[in-house]
């Protein structure tokens, strides 16, 4: 195991990061920006570096200052978070030339999965439906003639990372031609990669994705799905587990195909295979993510699995205890995400409490909330026996949810969990009017 891991994050997610590893026992070295100095990641931290100006491009995507960063501090391993340099194989390459260990999969994993036609050709193997798409694409014309193949609309997607960046809808030649250097220039922002390809719109769905842990020694767990429709301009702001859409029957068929698929990869540690659930109830596969998602702590609340230990565990060489038979989904456990709505201060800040509710955050009074980054500032979690529980649960620690001086999506949130859709589990991606 690894006595000492650099995170290479920030906000919430770097948070979890440290208490998970002060947990096991292992030493913490937290990088942060000049914005960040006072950061609460950056005080939890065994050790903190300063690793440049308030840009991420110029801090938390720099490379080879973090790497200086490990390397100054004796790190044995790389956490990257979310974001950021989670899904890149240049700098898990970097990584393991420093002899440092990236936790997440390996260089050549990441680049095999990158290649989306190979990846989709593996799906379609183990009898997973693919959405059909194109391979990264050079400019506005080529995108255009591919997109003329697939018979609009079409959605231009980034290559690199997730989180809903670098997403565009286009319905004709001419949105396509204005849309694709937009997402090439957000993706570009977001992930220091501005590629981006096409894929095909399936009208009407939901975004359904699992949850995969898989360890060196070729065993495969896939934690149950999570449902992920609730979003806006392809922002995530509701996740649910399990799927209200989503039976018994279709559960363990999809997780036994998944299980081969991911064998037949080669894949080892934390990940997310994505699909679209059409109104016949049929999946579409359309992406893997090779790294922790933001909503992990659902199925986390779901499962008591602890997907960011078994995360570090699995890059240590440890094999998985659990067989997927032993894992038993019951109950219900329900995400929102807090996003701030502009900058500001907080000035006081009250996190709501009771069993099995959970707030991670990073905000302590007197954070100040920044332009540079991304806007979520916490994610409130609940877990309860039945779905109409859970859901009473949320709405009360929605309403018991304080922070003052910044202004946040809380009351839209609100909105969402009393809204006739959600509360019969029969919304869609069309929710938020995402068309």
């Amino acid at each position: 195991m690894f006595s000492k891991i650099l995170i290479a994050n920030r906000g919430e997610i770097a948070v979890r990061i440290i208490r998970a590893c002060k947990e096991m026992g292992i030493a913490t070295v937290a990088v942060y920006s000049a914005a960040d100095a006072d950061s609460l990641h950056a005080a939890l931290a065994d050790e903190s570096y300063c690793i440049g100006e308030a840009e991420a491009s110029d801090s938390y995507l720099n490379q080879e200052r973090i790497i200086s960063a490990a390397c100054l501090a004796g790190a044995q391993a790389v956490h990257p978070g979310y974001g950021f340099l989670s899904e890149s194989a240049d700098f898990a390459r970097l990584c393991k030339k420093n002899g440092i260990v990236f936790i997440g999969p390996s260089p050549d994993i990441m680049e095999k999965i990158g290649d989306k036609a190979k990846l989709k050709e593996k799906m379609e193997a183990a009898s997973i439906r693919v959405i059909p798409g194109t391979m990264t694409l050079p400019s506005e014309e080529a995108a255009v003639s591919e997109a003329e193949k697939l018979g609009y609309p079409v959605m231009i997607k980034a290559s690199a990372g997730g989180g809903g960046r670098g997403i565009r809808l286009a319905k004709s030649g001419d949105e396509v031609r204005r849309l694709f250097p937009q997402a090439s220039a957000e993706a570009e922002a977001a992930f220091g990669d501005g590629s981006v390809y096409l894929e095909k719109y399936i009208y009407p769905a939901r975004h359904v994705e699992f949850q995969i842990l898989a360890d060196e020694a070729g065993n495969i767990v896939i934690a149950g799905e999570r449902d992920c429709s609730l979003q806006r301009r392809h922002q995530k702001l509701v996740e649910e587990s399990p799927s209200p859409a989503v039976t018994a029957e279709m559960r363990d068929e999809m997780q036994a195909m998944l299980c081969r698929a991911i064998r037949q990869i080669g894949y080892t540690g934390i990940g997310t295979a994505e699909f679209l659930l059409d109104a016949q109830g049929m999946f579409w596969f359309m992406e893997m993510n090779i790294r922790l998602q933001v909503e992990h702590c659902v199925s986390e609340m779901l499962t008591g699995i602890d997907l960011v230990k078994w995360q570090i565990r699995i890059a240590a060489g440890i094999s998985l205890p659990f067989k997927q038979e032993k894992i038993r989904l019951s109950g219900t456990a329900i995400e929102c995400r807090i996003n701030a709505i502009g900058c500001g201060t907080v000035e006081m800040l009250h996190i709501p409490g009771g069993p099995q509710v959970r707030f991670d955050t990073y905000l302590l009074p007197g954070t100040e909330i920044l332009p540079y980054y991304d806007a979520l500032i916490g994610k409130l979690i609940v877990y309860a026996g039945t779905r109409e529980e859970a859901i009473r649960k949320m709405n009360a620690a929605l309403c018991e949810l304080l922070i003052e001086g910044v202004q946040t999506n809380t009351e839209e949130q609100l909105g969402i969990i009393d809204d006739e859709r959600f509360l019969s589990g029969t919304y869609d991606l069309d929710f938020m009017g995402n068309r």
